[in-house]
Parts: C-alpha cells; structure tokens; sequence
C-alpha cells in the first residue's frame, strides 16, 4: 500500500466503516487530531476475555494514530445507570440488581467494578483513555437532550417516562442505517411485553424511565424521578467531550444494535446529523461458537485467565498471553476461545518476545556495508506498517514479524550477517511497532513498567537483565553454583523465568 505523507503525517489510513460497509481513508476533521469515543462496561461484576476484546483493539488504533504524530482525545464511558437486563426498556438496573445482592450501594457497586476494571485492562498493557466519563455525573447533559428531542418532535412522554418515536423518525430519517434492520421487520418480531403499553410502538426506546417505588437508583426531572435510558448517556458525552461531530466511534458488534443506532437516531435529532463519520466494531470472542457474557453464564474473567482459576482453564495465561492471542485475529472476525488457542498464542509470544530482547544484542558488520538482509528486513518493516494501515489488520502484522523472527534468529546463530543498517531496523521494528503500536513488549514491561512503558523502559530493562545474566553466566563458569542458583531463585521470586539452554539463558516474566 502506497504511503502517503503530508506536513509530517501519514494519510493512507484505511478504517472499515461500518455505517458505509467500505475501507474509507480516514480524513480527520481536524487535522492532525482524532476524537475517538469507545463503549466501555457497565460495572456490575469483573472484567472478562469478551471486555479484553475492545480494550485492546482501540488500545491498538490509539497507540498507531499517536506513533503516526497525531493527537488523539481518546473518550471510554462507564455506565453506571440506566442499562437494564436483557438490552430492554423494562426491568431492574442492572448495577441496582447487583447491589441488592451484595447489600450494598448501587454506586459502592459501580465503583469496586469501575476500579477492578481498570486494573484488569491495565495488565494487558493497554493505556489509560484521555477522559473516562461516568454517566451518573452527566445526568443534566442526558436531561437537555431529552428536551431538545421533545421539542423538535421526535419524543413523546408516557406517564411519566419519555420515549424515542422511531415511526415519526423514519418519515424523514432512515432507522436502521447502521445495522440494515428496519421497523417493519422489528414490528413483526417483537412480541408483547409487560410494561410496554406506555409505548406507542414496540420499537419504541426509552430516553427517560419512570422510577418505580422499589428503583433504587434515581435523578429529579421535569417528567418524573426517574433515570436516563441507556442509548443517550453516549449521545450525551460524546457530544461534550468530542463535539457535535467527531471522528471515530468504536465498540463491540454486539452494540451495533440497538445501542449505536439509537445513538444515531438521537444525534441526527438533537444535532442535526449523525454526529460519528467512522463506526468500528469488533468481532465477538465465542466459546464452542456462542457469544461469550455475563447474560450466558459463559464467562471468563480476566482475574481467572490469570490466575488459572477456571473449571475450563488448563493453566493461567499471562496478560501478554491474552493480548497476543486477540491481536492473532483481525477485529472485525470472530475469535473462538480455546486452551490449545491460547496455548499456541504462548509459545509465538515466547518466540517474538526472545528475538526482542535478542535482537538489541546482535553484531552488525563493522564496515558497515549493506548486507543481502537488508533489502529483506526494509520490505518486512513495509508490510508491518502495509498491514496496520490497512483497517488494522494485526494478524499479518504479526506475521511479517514473525519473518522478522526468523532473522534475528538467523543472524544470532551466526547464519547470516548484519549490516548497522539492518540491525537499526530491526531494532525499529522490535520497539516502535511490535512493543509500542502492538503493545506486546519484550519482558512484558506491562507488568514491569506498568501499562504504556516506553522503549526507554524497554531498553533498561533489557540491559539491566544482561547485566544480571552475564553475572549469573560468570557464576557458571567459575563453577560457582550456590551463586548460580542464588540468582536464577531470587529472579524467580520477582516473578522472572530463567530458561538455559545451548544457545544460552532466556528469561520471560
């Protein structure tokens, strides 16, 4: 793919946007900035694979736009109100639900589970958003934009709950743009539920829910106490922190519908267009083909893959393990869940993470001439960044890295020679795309460094570990095994694996 660079920035990104079904080049709407909004959990019980899923996928686009030169506002709400069971209009809240359960606050619920979040996404080396928005603090914002709904015509209120009017909508606008569904369809396969009769129409949605007598969880309004539905807290704090319009909005495919296109519906609206030019979402993680989640009682948790904790699980996997195995496959594909699959995800992490570490201490020819490598490794660094400018596409990134692999390989048995050219760019390779766009660091430094560690930390890290190795290999062959051993122990109380082999010592964490 042709690179294209002007005033320092690359332009040749293609995006899969799912409103127009194509690769588009993206085209900021400020240049050199990107306002990206991704749908983050509601918080009412620990982070599992399918969350990693997301976490990672924008944690990847954020990390290639900002090592590309531009600034990115990067907004993942928590939902903390207003998402009832079953995706419905009706029912309990699910964050109140937990908290009747556990005898404890609804917010005290929201946040244990706003924080263990956090900390289970930051294991997997993923970064920090810029803004992190709860929708219970943006109440007021979700009650102006029922307002504007209600006066431009487009709501009506029904004993005291306001609801979306999807058939006045499609008179003039199309509901179902995004996901290719339409009401007549919905119509004829909704069946009549309890509580329904306060809408006009089943497809009906709510903007604002009446609180029953028992509703823990609940705000004044001018229509009733009640709380905001769950479509319109990411209209609402989308449009505070991003604009009108923004860039990109991502999430799940699962929230294609009816999530985003009520979101789309209440933007054109209130501000007069969509509001989103890109729509990105990933593919769901399956076990034996079904969607994994809490509704289906088919979860892991993050906190289980890592610690082993899980009639399923043969072993725990290390975070590293859980993110490489999800960049293996292209986000917008399924991704089935399986200890062979992981397994296999280990043993390539291994593999790359080793010439990492490997590739800093290889010798380039002192003459300094090209070497017939060096042709070979340019083209490889090409089609890493072909592959992630081309609608993310991490698998084949990953593959070229692989060929990357078997050079530093190569050149560390002594069966090809480097030039300073060559070692530069694999090193390059190594540091700016594999640790920091892919975020797959050599001696996980998410774990060492904490999430977003640099190539600085990568490469005192690294040093630091020759440093201990060389005084371990000097042990060795003074035949001092009491200090052999002493270090290869205390390293494993750090949580470092040492590895000896022919070739020498290999260390993972």
């Amino acid at each position: 793919m042709e690179r294209i660079i002007e005033n320092g920035l690359e332009k040749n990104i293609l995006i899969y946007n799912t409103l127009t079904r194509t690769k588009e080049r993206f085209k900021p709407i400020v240049p050199g900035k990107v306002g990206l909004y991704v749908c983050g959990p509601t918080v009412y019980g620990d982070a599992h694979l399918g969350h990693a899923r997301p976490a990672i996928t924008f944690d990847v686009l954020v990390r290639l736009f900002r090592k590309l030169g531009y600034k990115v506002r990067y907004v993942r709400n928590i939902t903390d109100v207003g998402h009832l069971e079953h995706d419905a209009d009706e029912g309990e809240d699910k964050i109140a639900k937990k908290a009747k359960l556990e005898q404890l606050e609804p917010m005290e619920i929201a946040h244990n589970y706003t924080l263990r979040f956090r900390e289970a996404v930051g294991k997997l080396n993923t970064l920090p958003p810029s803004i992190e928005p709860q929708a219970s603090g943006h109440i007021i914002e979700q009650i102006n934009l029922v307002k504007k709904i209600l006066d431009a015509g487009y709501a009506y209120i029904s004993n005291g709950s306001v609801y979306f009017d999807v058939v006045a909508y499609n008179r003039k606008y199309k509901y179902g743009i995004l996901s290719g569904r339409n009401i007549e369809e919905q119509d004829a396969n909704t069946r009549e539920l309890d509580g329904q009769s306060d809408k006009h129409a089943s497809f009906d949605f709510a903007l604002w829910k009446k609180a029953q007598p028992e509703h823990i969880m609940r705000w004044p309004s001018p229509w009733s106490d009640g709380f905001p539905g769950w479509h319109l807290e990411c209209s609402a704090m989308s449009e505070k922190y991003l604009g009108k319009e923004f860039d990109i909005h991502g999430g799940g495919m699962d929230l294609m519908f009816p999530h985003h296109e009520c979101e789309i519906a209440q933007n054109t609206i209130s501000r007069g267009n969509g509001g989103v030019h890109y729509w990105m979402h990933n593919n769901m993680i399956t076990i034996n083909g079904q969607k994994m989640g809490k509704s289906y009682g088919n979860f892991i948790t993050l906190d289980q893959l890592f610690t082993g904790n899980h009639p399923i699980l043969e072993q725990a996997y290390s975070p590293m393990t859980i993110r490489f195995f999800i960049l293996q496959a292209h986000y917008r594909s399924t991704l089935d869940f399986s200890n062979a699959a992981l397994q296999a995800a280990q043993k390539g992490l291994e593999r790359v993470l080793a010439a990492a570490r490997h590739v800093q201490n290889l010798k380039a020819e002192a003459s300094g001439e090209a070497s017939a490598s060096d042709e070979q490794i340019l083209k490889i660094k090409e089609n890493v960044w072909d592959a992630l400018l081309d609608d993310l596409n991490t698998p084949i990134a990953l593959s070229h890295i692989f060929d990357a692999v078997k050079i530093v390989n190569s050149a560390k048995a002594g069966g090809i020679k480097l030039s300073q050219k060559g070692k530069d760019a694999l090193v390059e390779l190594f540091s700016d795309v594999l640790c920091d766009v892919l975020g797959v660091c050599s001696g996980n430094e998410a774990a060492v460094a904490g999430p977003g560690a640099s190539a600085a930390d990568e490469k005192l890290v690294n040093g630091l570990m020759s440093m201990i190795l060389e005084q371990r290999a000097q042990a060795k062959a003074n035949k001092d095994w009491a200090a052999s051993d002493a270090i290869r122990d205390r390293l494993k109380e750090l949580g470092v694996q040492l590895k000896d082999s022919k070739e020498g010592t290999e260390w993972t964490i």
